[in-house]
């Protein structure tokens, strides 16, 4: 199957319709180009706080707060796209109010969307929040962990920072994924090493794929969108019959996506040679001799 990550630059649409045009123009790229899953960047549905007022715009809360409006657009959008181009797609994040109705104070999921060439829509909720988003104060991490079944393979969502923690990555592993989506979303090099690290490290723990989309470009009227760096790749294990660094795909400044063929199949053919077999080990760190580590006084 062959898997597109997107190197989404950044723009400030005018209005949804062109922003939607703009969407069927870069998954009409990845269709062509043969994917069968697309993945966009973590904070994707903030490029629409472009088509508000300044002063809208420039206040993350009312920003989120406007977004809410727009949420069947952009459910129906991807929808649509997906069953038209025959492709399972992963629309970035949208920042969802999931209790803001009859007078509640808002509070928002950071939720990447999964539209399946099918018509169905599924989603998996970030987790772990960052400080930025922790600062908002008034996004929550999500509660559930999921796993998806696409034309047979398994795949799980992991969203930017949560590519940072082994153990729900594991249970997702563990639950059949081979594949890790990943959309990200990071302002500095030092976050866009961290994800990458998290992802590579992942791919290595787990024996599978980690395909990363991010952003790119300088968004200065958006608070949130306003630096973004990083690069689209698809990693897997640094092992034999992988390359040496564990970079399957990685693109340039110049490509919109970064297209890998991936194929659960070859870890299975390929973990009798495997130099190391770390999710086969993975148990022998959970014995209750290495539960807790004992200080040995000199």
């Amino acid at each position: 199957m062959r898997v597109a990550v997107a190197r989404y630059d950044i723009a400030a649409p005018s209005s949804f319709d062109a922003f939607a045009e703009r969407q069927r123009a870069w998954l009409q790229d990845a269709a062509d180009a043969g994917a069968r899953i697309a993945v966009l960047p973590e904070y994707l549905s903030l490029e629409l706080a472009a088509t508000f007022a300044p002063e809208v715009q420039a206040d993350l809360p009312r920003s989120l707060a406007a977004l809410q409006a727009l949420r069947p657009q952009w459910c129906a959008l991807y929808t649509s796209l997906a069953r038209s181009l025959s492709m399972h797609v992963v629309a970035g994040t949208f920042l969802l109010d999931v209790a803001g109705e009859g007078g509640q104070a808002p509070r928002y999921r950071n939720r990447a969307d999964l539209f399946t060439a099918q018509g169905g829509h599924a989603w998996q909720d970030k987790l772990q929040l960052t400080g930025f988003e922790k600062a908002v104060g008034t996004i929550e991490p999500g509660d559930a962990l999921k796993v998806f079944a696409l034309d047979g393979l398994r795949v799980g969502i992991a969203v930017c920072y949560d590519i940072e923690f082994p153990l729900p990555v594991r249970a997702q592993r563990e639950a059949g994924a081979r594949v890790l989506l990943v959309p990200s979303c990071t302002d500095t090099e030092a976050g866009a090493h961290r994800v990458r690290i998290g992802c590579q490290a992942r791919a290595l723990e787990n024996r599978c794929h980690v395909a990363q989309a991010v952003t790119a470009g300088i968004a200065e009227w958006s608070p949130a969108l306003d630096v973004n760096t990083g690069d689209a790749a698809v990693y897997v294990p640094m092992d034999v019959g992988f390359p040496a660094d564990g970079v399957l795909a990685r693109g340039t400044p110049a490509q919109r996506w970064v297209l890998a063929d991936v194929d659960a199949d070859v870890f299975d053919a390929t973990q009798a040679s495997a130099q190391v077999g770390i999710d086969r080990d993975w148990r022998g760190q959970l014995v209750p001799a290495l539960a807790r580590a004992t200080l040995e006084r000199l």
